[in-house]
């Protein structure tokens, strides 16, 4: 790739500056661009504050090339797209007094958001892909700051920027900017070879699959909940490896230890050994980082919570009426997570915890700390907390979590509509749930799968109360979940299934025998997946929309009743 442009934004002496100069009396900068590897470094000369530092670079597309967006956490949209394609633009009802709202989970603080079609962003990674060859541009690492790929298929670019917001450099101090790697080749020869020169290793675990609480009951689960579901699951036991508890045990988020003796009246410890005797894995749900408004732990110790330089609290999920977010970096904070870890993994004696809103650690950046050196160490203090017990990671931004967490979300929530609720269609971000939405991510990041983590593609159902699926769509999020993930979870009453709906997830929470050879939009909504199996080219065909496909003669799900 041709060298363009450079631009670099900072701050010096109360101005901002926007240079496009590699050397001047403010800073220089130095890179090494290679067929294979891209780096560079800036220098200051005077104290200075870094906003954003470009490298541009010619990249000729070719007319039928497709570009890879992955989004910039584990719910935000990703897939492939061509020059004719458009990413979805944000309403107007997105900005002004929304913004803090509809953008908290987003990327917006920090990313230009493409206006035309044939231009894209992607985050810490893409891929161009020209026929069955790619071209892989990756970040080493996301320590130093987010990296965000923009191209411009239109103008034959490709920008590599690094959010270097808020970080301020001494009179002659050095800073990293980029280290990324250029890999062409084949779809799976590249990513082996990215993530080889990461240095990430293959995760410890290789397929899980069983029960998790949260999209049939929400918040709203008890002792007697749990373990009606617990026991219903012996009809499939055999299958069943893990069985996770979700939101809704503690009083309050934030207050993990303070277990809701209405509820689980026998306590945690009681639910933990119940699963075991199962022979389960014990699986359960944390959002370590956050403390609900209402929340015990905030009204005895707002100092812990991140806060604008005003002094007020940020925001940092608007579930359970409002959240903030547990300081990283104060010490009181950090004892306090470490010592609810403790009592959940070893007392309580959980196998798995699944930690959720990640994001939210790292939304401005601050203590002289990018977004990205932020959630980095903010995923590395969570390994030091959890040890060697398994981690499902969710809500974080992918580079953050690569070779810290076993399995991890890569896809947004599946809702209990398969098209998502009414707000959908309004557009206030990218990672709002809809199984759609879920099935693109799950086919477009399976190159993760078995290489920095298991994907966790989300839920799959069985079940018919509660939820608006058709049994096509049922059968299809089945299968794409079969083939692309290997954290498999049902949110049922199993009590509901009969005869076919037992051998049915049976047959989907085995771990799947499908080589997947390529996958491609091949109109709006039409979506074709080539597959091996024994030997056998096989040929998935989908409509995303509607949910329509041939799954039954491909895979051989059992029709439910």
């Amino acid at each position: 790739m041709k060298l363009l442009n450079t631009e670099f934004t900072y701050y010096s002496g109360g101005i901002k500056y926007i240079d496009r100069s590699n050397d001047n009396s403010n800073y220089k900068l130095e890179y090494d661009i290679t067929e294979t590897r891209i780096k560079a470094k800036v220098t200051a000369k005077k104290k200075l504050t870094m906003h954003r530092a470009d490298l541009d670079f010619e990249f000729v597309f070719k007319k039928d090339d497709k570009f890879f967006s992955n989004g910039y956490q584990s719910w935000t949209t990703s897939r492939e797209y061509t020059v004719k394609d458009k990413m979805t633009p944000l309403t107007p009802i997105a900005k002004g007094k929304l913004e803090n709202l509809a953008g908290i989970t987003a990327d917006c603080r920090f990313v230009d958001f493409p206006k035309e079609a044939g231009c894209f962003t992607s985050h810490c990674y893409t891929y161009i892909k020209s026929g069955k060859n790619v071209t892989l541009i990756g970040s080493l690492t996301e320590k130093q700051g987010f990296t965000v790929i923009y191209a411009d298929l239109n103008r034959d670019t490709l920008t590599l920027s690094k959010d270097v917001e808020g970080v301020t450099l001494e009179e002659g101090e050095v800073y990293e900017l980029f280290d990324a790697v250029i890999i062409k080749g084949g779809y799976d020869e590249a990513f082996d070879g990215y993530f080889k020169a990461m240095g990430v290793k293959k995760p410890r675990i290789e397929h899980m699959s069983g029960y998790t609480s949260w999209y049939n009951y929400f918040q709203k689960i008890d002792e007697k909940i749990i373990l009606r579901d617990l026991n219903a699951l012996d009809i499939v036991k055999d299958s069943v490896s893990i069985f996770q508890v979700d939101d809704g045990y503690e009083t309050f988020v934030g207050d993990w230890t303070d277990e809701n003796p209405k509820k689980f009246p026998n306590g945690m410890k009681y639910i933990a050994d119940r699963i075991h005797d199962k022979g389960y894995l014990a699986g359960i749900w944390l959002a370590p980082f956050s403390v609900q408004i209402k929340s015990e732990t905030y009204k005895n110790h707002p100092d812990w919570v991140i806060k604008y330089d005003n002094g007020k609290p940020i925001l940092g999920v608007f579930a359970w009426g409002g959240a903030y977010t547990l300081d990283l970096y104060n010490e009181e904070a950090r004892s306090y997570i470490k010592s609810f870890f403790d009592t959940v993994l070893y007392n309580w004696g959980y196998d798995m915890v699944k930690l959720d809103f990640l994001y939210s650690q790292c939304l401005y950046p601050r203590n002289n700390k990018s977004r990205g050196t932020i959630m980095c160490e903010a995923m590395d203090f969570l390994r030091e907390c959890c040890g060697d017990k398994l981690i499902l990671g969710c809500g974080v931004p992918l580079g953050a979590a690569f070779g810290r967490v076993d399995a991890c979300r890569i896809s947004c929530d599946v809702d209990l509509k398969y098209d998502g609720k009414f707000y959908n269609k309004l557009a206030l971000n990218n990672e709002l749930p809809s199984a759609q939405n879920a099935i693109k991510n799950s086919i477009f990041r399976r190159h993760l799968d078995g290489r920095v983590f298991c994907n966790d593609p989300d839920v799959l159902f069985f079940r018919y109360s509660n939820l608006t699926f058709t049994n096509e769509q049922k059968v299809l999020l089945a299968a794409i979940n079969h083939i692309f993930g290997n954290v498999l979870f049902v949110s049922d009453n199993a009590e509901e299934y009969k005869g076919v709906d037992v051998d049915a997830l049976k047959k989907v929470f085995q771990k799947s025998e499908f080589k997947v050879v390529d996958a491609n939009y091949v109109s709006d909504n039409d979506i074709v997946i080539d597959l091996i199996k024994d030997g056998e080219n096989k040929q998935l065909r989908f409509n995303i929309k509607t949910g329509k496909s041939n799954v039954q003669e491909i895979i051989g799900i059992p029709v439910f009743r």
